[in-house]
């Protein structure tokens, strides 16, 4: 997916909050949860999150979902990562 068809889902599906974020090379966070849904296109790099026990590597141009309270890890690949991301 690009961004341009990315930006133009979430603003089909109500989202107006769209960030770019940025992680370091080999970061990590461990389990935690956020107040708002999220869904992310991988614009560079790759992360992994583990959900409720099931580790996914994404990397650029892949799209992931969290829902709100979802509870997670981040893990940051070699290179970083850089995503763009819609919150509701």
């Amino acid at each position: 997916m690009n961004p341009t068809d990315f930006t133009a889902q979430l603003t089909a599906d109500g989202i107006s909050n769209v960030v770019t974020v940025e992680r370091d090379p080999n970061g990590f966070v461990d389990e935690h949860s956020h107040p708002f849904a999220s869904r992310a296109l991988i614009l560079e790099g790759e992360i992994t999150l583990v959900v409720r026990g099931q580790e996914t590597v994404y990397r650029t141009g892949d799209v992931f979902q969290l829902a709100a309270g979802e509870s997670h890890t981040e893990r940051y690949g070699p290179s970083g990562v850089r995503y763009l991301v819609g919150r509701k």
